[in-house]
């Protein structure tokens, strides 16, 4: 800890000792106003620092680095870490239907300190959508087998396990936005459930373990249980965020709705979902009763024996069935 001090001093440039010199350091330091730093792929955390600030901290690093994070006192104004928390299952949220999530939200990716790191620069070789009729929900990037894999954001680890799954070994975070991220066939996990976690440190190593057919790194984004397509907010070729806030609509959770798709095509779907929802509107349904024949009920709904036949997949001659539903619009 002496040692990482001096270090400190000499960075802000403290040549003498002070009475109370880690005072004097965290007031010297909140003046410099010094970015994150992003270089953290080795790195390991040794101690944390408050400052002047209640809300943010120091972290230092075995590598002589350091960087501010939030604290936790934050997390007290919310249940992102309380609500659905669960170490043990996967996916806690199976409670929640979808059609519960609001239909847009509003997501800060990043807040003030613009803390973010790549999870791992690498070929994508697989995407979100649908592969071989099955839903894959998120994308695999190529991998070495101990390749370091580190956490987006910010965050505390939900689930760390190996588990018998598809995902094989298998890291979960749940970021403070509540964006989860999973990080599935790895070899080693370097964190444990509970562990909270800054942009850029070290989580696990690339592997094969799980259903895989070779070493990757199989990569998600969810929400509120809800995958969508993580190519949404990162760049994977570049490794930058697309944008600091994403509007996550609830149609991205279609394992259909894929980033790329251009707003042209986001319209078209918008406008089929809309003229079905129309069609299912003007539907119009009769329960077959007593003395009724297919001329008297298109007669009492305005429409035509063949219309019916048509509709219902019957021919004119068709015995009706009492309690029977015909479509007749």
């Amino acid at each position: 800890m002496k040692r990482l001090l001096t270090i400190l001093f000499t960075w802000v440039g403290v040549a003498t000792a002070f009475a109370n010199p880690l005072d004097s350091l965290r007031t010297k330091l909140d003046s410099m106003a010094i970015k994150p730093i992003e270089k953290l792929q080795s790195a390991i955390v040794v101690d944390t620092l408050p400052t002047a600030d209640k809300h943010l901290s120091i972290v230092l690093f075995n590598d002589n680095s350091w960087r501010y994070i939030r604290t936790a006192e934050i997390e007290a104004d919310s249940t992102v870490y309380t609500k659905y928390w669960d170490t043990e299952k996967i996916s806690p949220y199976r409670e929640v239907a979808l059609s519960a999530i609001p239909e847009a939200t509003a997501i800060k990716l990043v807040d003030s300190l613009r803390s973010y790191r790549h999870p791992h620069i690498g070929r994508i070789t697989s995407r979100y959508g649908l592969r071989r009729r099955v839903n894959h929900n998120g994308i695999d990037i190529s991998i070495k087998v101990g390749d370091t894999i580190c956490s987006a954001f910010d965050g505390r680890v939900r689930f760390s396990k190996a588990t018998d799954t598809g995902y094989g070994t298998l890291v979960i975070i749940r970021h403070d936005n509540g964006i989860e991220t999973y990080h599935g066939h790895l070899s080693a996990r370097l964190v444990e459930a509970g562990d909270r976690v800054v942009a850029g440190q070290p989580i696990a190593l690339g592997g094969n373990s799980g259903r895989s057919t070779g070493p990757h790194l199989h990569f998600e984004c969810r929400y509120m249980g809800q995958s969508f397509d993580p190519e949404r907010i990162i760049d994977f070729k570049t490794g930058k965020l697309r944008r600091e806030e994403l509007l996550l609509k609830r149609s991205y959770f279609s394992i259909y709705s894929k980033y790329e798709q251009d707003w042209n095509g986001e319209k078209l779907l918008a406008d089929a979902d809309k003229k079905e929802a129309q069609l299912s509107a003007e539907r119009r349904y009769y329960k077959v009763r007593s003395g009724d024949y297919l001329g008297k009920i298109a007669a009492r709904n305005h429409t035509s024996v063949a219309a019916i036949c048509r509709l219902n997949g019957i021919k004119p001659t068709t015995v009706l069935q009492i309690g029977r539903v015909l479509r007749v619009k």
